[in-house]
């Protein structure tokens, strides 16, 4: 082949890769950001039920069955049915074969768990809603949000401080049920949140997930709204983008004086890194996540520099409560350690070392809801 023309041809085939690199990661970064409410957070395994009895169910072995705590049990039946479980504590004195590993079950919540079901571990322990689950009165309420009616629970309490409950990556309304009991003998009113892109509520002008950067306005609506009704003081509570949104909100919002603490649960804080996690989560090649977060950041906006302003240490006014751990690879907890570092007059970090990402609360019920405790007492 003639000299030039051999160029030309290579020229044009390291085009045509790079096109197809750049679509590729624009692929992996809007992937990484449709992660829908209810939807396994990406990297979640699927196992297998290989046997039950009475009080316990046999489960594939794995770094994720093996974590100590109480877990939601949810996928399908042999027959495509749906199945939600609650398991309990790790049995090693049971005998079991050496691939598998024994739950203690503590209940069937839907459907019927028999072996061949084909499950996943999910940090809600609770499904249906504050009466089904916990027995507890409530009221199926509207927040006016700027892309319209957002739904939510309330559950009412006697006192005016009142906690906005806002979920994350993967979960729905339920997961906050499983520190709800606890708010409510408190006498806490709570607010549950739904947002934009969940059930029953409008979606994101471009179908994608922001985490937390344009979802943190329906929680300041949902700040507006508690005012109206009677609300004196606000503490926010979220749970991974939900805890994004928290930080968002105590900066940002023209009404955040009324916000007097924050608990934070697996907080995103480097909006980077997370998209990094989620990309590499469905299996974008290592090559493409820089193009990813790239990608993501020009179909979404230049999140990192917002969140890194609004999460800045210097512009932290009132006590935060930070549930994180080193087992999180969706939302790194190296700054959640500098945040406390940084602010230890306003800033607690519980640290729970055997947790995955929002699931804090599942590793250790008893220690995280006494840290809870001890948090919420002087600001009730």
């Amino acid at each position: 082949m003639h000299p030039a023309k051999a160029a030309a041809a290579a020229v044009t085939t390291l085009i045509g890769i790079g096109a197809a690199a750049v679509a590729a990661a624009r692929y992996a970064g809007d992937a990484a950001l449709k992660a829908s409410p209810g939807r396994p957070s990406p990297g979640d395994p699927r196992v297998t039920v290989h046997a039950t009895a009475a009080g316990q169910v046999t489960l594939t072995r794995g770094l994720a069955t093996l974590r100590p705590g109480t877990y939601g049990l949810e996928g399908e039946g042999p027959a495509g049915e749906g199945v939600h479980a609650v398991v309990g504590p790790v049995l090693d004195a049971v005998p079991h074969e050496a691939h598998t590993v024994v739950r203690r079950l503590e209940r069937v919540t839907r459907g019927s768990l028999e072996p061949g079901a084909k499950v996943r571990l999910t940090p809600q322990v609770h499904t249906g809603d504050p009466r089904s689950a916990l027995g507890l009165d409530f009221e199926h309420v509207e927040v006016m949000g700027e892309l319209g009616a957002l739904p939510a629970w309330f559950v009412p309490g006697s006192r005016t401080t009142w906690v906005i409950a806002v979920h994350g990556l993967g979960t729905t309304r339920e997961h906050p049920l499983n520190v709800m009991g606890l708010l409510h003998r408190y006498r806490l009113p709570v607010l549950d949140l739904g947002y934009r892109g969940d059930p029953g509520a409008p979606r994101s002008p471009d179908g994608l997930a922001h985490l937390g950067d344009s979802e943190w306005r329906d929680l300041d609506a949902a700040i507006r709204h508690a005012v109206r009704q009677g609300a004196e003081r606000i503490i926010l509570y979220g749970w991974s983008t939900g805890a994004a949104m928290a930080v968002h909100a105590a900066t940002s919002s023209a009404v955040r004086h009324l916000v007097r603490g924050l608990v934070l649960d697996s907080p995103v804080l480097d909006w980077e890194a997370t998209v990094r996690a989620l990309a590499a989560a469905r299996r974008t090649p290592a090559a493409l996540l820089p193009l990813a977060v790239r990608a993501a950041q020009g179909s979404t906006g230049p999140h990192g520099d917002r969140l890194r302003e609004a999460a800045d240490p210097n512009g932290l006014r009132v006590p935060a409560l930070i549930f994180h751990g080193p087992g999180d690879t969706v939302a790194p907890w190296g700054p959640s350690r500098a945040l406390a570092a940084a602010r230890p007059d306003l800033v607690t970090l519980h640290t729970v070392p055997d947790a995955s990402h929002a699931a804090m609360w599942n590793a250790d019920p008893a220690a995280y809801e006494e840290a809870l405790r001890r948090f919420l007492t002087p600001l009730m």
